[in-house]
């Protein structure tokens, strides 16, 4: 998998002055593009549309210092429709304008090639089962909020804080398969869901997975049947519940012969009760490939 996903790097560093799908790059890494993104994101700390437009940036910089060609022949050589579209692209990450940059001579960010090596890993075991669902629904309380990547999410704190008591009584009371009790499933994120920065709006659900009907003042979230990998943790919250993400991607996905499916991600928690302490179960779509 390491090697493929190399030569997936390989061929982004080729083509940066041409269009790269991520189709493409999902055929090299002999995966699905789905499955790609996410597995890229999690590696590296970065959407893989992010680490094209840096690398694009970064080489865009060198010839913008070497003054050969026009800013303008710069511009649409990398992609970009218009000199004023590249010179913004290129001060968000430079920091600085590109003519400027000519110029002056400032100093620019690099952003350095990736490559994935082997470390040794997996010294601590992973709880996890497969299970297979008809099609159900997450029933309950919806919040459109920021995604946060690490650390509390103070828009989801707040939203979970304003529902009250007997709205969560009446959920559980609907609750009638696993993952059992209260929930939190995203979906409707803004943008590609595999390549999303931090900060990105999402729908939060806070709410059950049931097959009964749906009370009026209740959000609906249907959903297709199919395998989920569950996944067990406990530890410092929020902090045990994000690594458990990362480590999966980072280190399941790649042991076992599965791959992530679009589809919302299920999380079922139980808080001490002065909040410093989870147990979770984390439910991930996922479907069977060979290997």
């Amino acid at each position: 998998m390491l090697d493929r996903l190399n030569q997936a790097m390989e061929y982004i560093e080729r083509h940066l002055d041409q269009r790269i799908e991520g189709a493409e790059l999902a055929r090299i890494a002999a995966t699905s593009e789905y499955h790609m993104r996410r597995l890229f994101s999690a590696l590296a700390g970065m959407p893989l549309s992010e680490y094209i437009r840096r690398r694009r940036l970064t080489v865009a910089g060198a010839e913008v210092l070497a003054g050969d060609r026009t800013l303008l022949d710069i511009a649409v050589r990398y992609g970009y429709g218009s000199a004023e579209a590249f010179a913004r692209a290129f001060r968000a990450m430079h920091g600085v304008g590109p003519g400027e940059a000519r110029r002056t001579g400032a100093p620019l960010r690099s952003q350095p090639r990736m490559s994935f090596r082997l470390v040794v890993e997996g010294s601590t075991d992973m709880r996890y089962r497969i299970v297979e669902k008809d099609a159900f629904q997450v029933v309950g309380k919806k919040a459109r909020v920021p995604l946060v990547y690490e650390g509390p999410n103070p828009a989801i704190v707040e939203f979970v804080r304003s529902i009250d008591p007997g709205t969560l009584q009446r959920l559980a009371e609907l609750s009638d398969q696993e993952p059992r009790g209260v929930v939190a499933a995203v979906a409707n994120i803004a943008g590609e869901r595999v390549s999303a920065p931090e900060g990105t709006e999402l729908d939060y659900y806070h709410g059950v997975v049931t097959s009964a009907p749906a009370p009026e003042d209740m959000a609906v979230l249907p959903v297709a049947a199919g395998l989920w990998a569950v996944f067990e943790v406990e530890g410092e919250a929020p902090y045990a519940i994000q690594y458990l993400w990362r480590d999966v991607f980072t280190q399941w996905f790649p042991a076992n012969p599965y791959q992530s499916v679009p589809g919302p991600e299920l999380l079922r928690t139980t808080m001490s009760q002065d909040g410093a302490y989870v147990e979770a179960e984390l439910w991930v779509p996922v479907e069977r490939v060979e290997r």
